[in-house]
C-alpha cells in the first residue's frame, strides 16, 4: 500500500463529516443495503443513494467497500456539479495513518497515473472539435439517404438490395461508435446536451435504447474483464473466457456447451446473433419492464422513419427481412471490433487493482491507420479510451505517447497489434480456454 497523505478540504471534499476511518471500517460496507466508497479521502456512505444514481446502481455498488476516486475522475467530466450531490453522503474522512490507496492498489502507479491526468488536462485533451463530430453526423446521414435513393432510383433487385443492406449495416455500424461518443459524454461541455443528442442517436438513428446502453456500458468501464461485475464478460454459460473460469467450469465438471470446440460454433452464435437477437431482446425488455417511456419513443421512431421508407419497397415481410439482413451485417462487425480488445486479455474475478493496472490487463490497442480508426470507432485506441473515458476520441493519437511513456516507466505492459492479429486472437483466446476446460474436466 501507498503511503498517506491528507488532501486539502478545497481541494477534494464531497461534502463535511465527522466520522474518522480506516480501510478496514470501509471494507466491511460493501454488501447490498450497506455501501459506502471513498473519494480522495473522503468516506461517503451511498446505501441509499445507489438506487438514484444517474450510471444505475451497479457501477456505483462495484466499489463498494474500496477507493473510487479514480473512477469517479474518469466518469464525471463536471465533477463540481456532481460533489454537490455528495455532500450529504458525506460520513466522515480516513484516518491520516491509513494510505490513499485500498488493500493492494500500487500507490506509485495510482500517482503517476493522476499526474498524467493532469498533464492531459493541461494540454486540453478534452477539448472537443465539433466540426469532427458534425462530419461524422454527415456521413451517417448521407449513407442513409444513399442506401433509400438506390432503392428508389435502381429498384428492389438482389444486387441492389445487397448494396443497400451494406450501406445500411455501415450507417448503422458508424452510428454506434458516434452514440458511444455522446453516452461518454466526450462531445459537449454539458451533459444534458451530451444525454439528448445520446437518445437522439441510439434512439431514433439506431432504434436502441440509451439507459439500457448506459447502464450496461458503465459497469465494463469501471470494472473491465471483471466476472459479476463486467456484463461483457457474462456469456451465459455459452463460452468460458480467460484461464480462470474455464479451470473453475471443469473442476465442477460443467457442461452447458462443448467448450473445447467454442472457438468453433462462436461463428455460428457469436458475431451474427449478438445484435439481432441478444441484444434486441435484452432491449426491448429493458424498457418495458422499466417502464423506460421517453427510451422506447425515441427507439419506436427509428422503426417508423424505417417502415415507412422501405415498406413500399418491399412489403411488410421484405422490410422486416431487409432489417434483419443488416443486423446480421452490423452484428458481425461490432462483435468483432469490440472483442478484439478484450477476449484476448485477462478475465479473471475481483483483483481490486489500481486504476491504471486494472485497464491496461484489460485492454489492448490496434496499430493506428486513417482506416481502423474509422472503422473501429476509434476504438482500436482501447486504453486510452478506457483510461480517459470522457475525452474526445479524435485525441486518442495524441494521449497515446503519453500514456505509452508512463507504462514504459513503470514497468507496465502497453499491447498493440494488429487488425488482423486482434481477430485471429479471439479465436485463439477461445481455443485456449475451451482446451483449459477440457483438460479441467477430464483430469481434476
Amino acid at each position: 500500500m501507498g503511503g498517506g497523505g491528507q488532501q486539502t478540504e478545497s481541494e477534494s471534499s464531497c461534502g463535511r463529516g465527522g466520522g474518522v476511518f480506516t480501510w478496514e471500517e470501509v471494507q466491511r460496507h460493501s454488501h447490498k443495503g450497506d455501501q459506502w466508497l471513498v473519494i480522495d479521502r473522503k468516506v461517503c456512505n451511498i446505501t441509499d443513494w445507489v438506487k438514484r444514481h444517474p450510471g444505475g446502481a451497479r457501477v456505483i455498488s462495484h466499489y463498494a467497500g474500496e477507493d473510487a476516486t479514480d473512477a469517479f475522475a474518469a466518469f464525471h467530466p463536471e465533477p463540481d456539479f456532481v460533489r454537490k450531490f455528495l455532500k450529504p453522503l458525506l460520513i466522515g474522512e480516513l484516518a491520516t495513518s491509513e494510505p490513499n490507496q485500498d488493500r493492494d492498489k500500487n500507490s506509485v502507479l495510482t500517482q503517476a497515473f493522476r499526474e498524467l491526468r493532469e498533464e492531459v488536462e493541461r494540454e486540453g485533451l478534452f477539448r472537443t472539435q465539433p466540426l469532427f463530430f458534425c462530419l461524422h453526423l454527415g456521413h451517417i446521414l448521407l449513407l442513409e439517404a444513399l442506401a433509400y435513393l438506390l432503392i428508389w432510383v435502381y429498384g428492389t433487385g438482389w444486387l441492389q438490395t445487397l448494396l443497400c443492406a451494406v450501406i445500411l449495416a455501415t450507417s448503422q455500424s458508424q452510428a454506434g461508435w458516434l452514440q458511444h461518443d455522446f453516452g461518454h459524454l466526450s462531445v459537449f461541455k454539458k451533459s444534458r446536451w451530451n444525454h439528448l443528442l445520446h437518445k437522439f442517436v441510439i434512439g431514433h438513428l439506431k432504434g436502441a435504447s440509451a439507459n439500457w446502453w448506459n447502464h450496461r456500458h458503465f459497469q465494463h468501464h469501471a470494472k473491465p474483464n471483471i466476472f459479476s461485475k463486467d456484463p461483457d464478460v457474462n456469456m451465459l454459460h455459452t463460452f468460458v473466457l480467460g484461464k480462470t473460469q474455464p479451470v473453475e467450469y471443469g473442476i465442477k465438471k460443467i457442461k452447458y456447451m462443448p467448450y473445447n470446440h467454442q472457438h468453433q460454433y462462436f461463428f455460428l452464435i457469436g458475431p451474427p446473433m449478438l445484435i439481432p437477437v441478444y441484444f434486441h431482446i435484452q432491449i426491448m425488455q429493458t424498457m418495458f419492464f422499466r417502464r423506460d417511456w421517453v427510451d422506447l419513443v425515441w427507439s419506436m421512431s427509428y422503426y417508423l422513419r424505417y417502415f415507412t421508407c422501405y415498406t413500399p419497397f418491399y412489403g411488410v415481410f421484405g422490410a422486416v427481412a431487409l432489417i434483419s439482413f443488416v443486423r446480421f451485417l452490423e452484428s458481425h462487425w461490432f462483435v468483432w471490433v469490440t472483442q478484439m480488445n478484450h477476449i484476448p486479455m485477462d478475465i479473471d474475478h475481483e483483483k481490486h487493482e489500481d486504476w491504471l493496472t486494472m485497464q491496461l490487463k484489460a485492454t489492448c490497442n490496434i496499430e493506428q491507420s486513417f482506416f481502423n480508426d474509422w472503422f473501429s470507432g476509434h476504438l482500436n485506441f482501447q486504453i486510452e479510451h478506457h483510461l480517459f473515458p470522457t475525452m474526445p476520441r479524435h485525441n486518442y493519437c495524441r494521449v497515446a505517447p503519453l500514456v505509452r511513456k508512463v507504462c514504459e516507466k513503470h514497468g507496465v505492459t502497453y499491447q498493440e497489434k494488429t487488425l488482423w492479429s486482434g481477430f485471429r486472437d479471439v479465436v485463439s483466446s477461445l481455443r485456449e480456454s475451451g482446451d483449459l476446460w477440457l483438460d479441467a474436466y477430464l483430469h481434476k
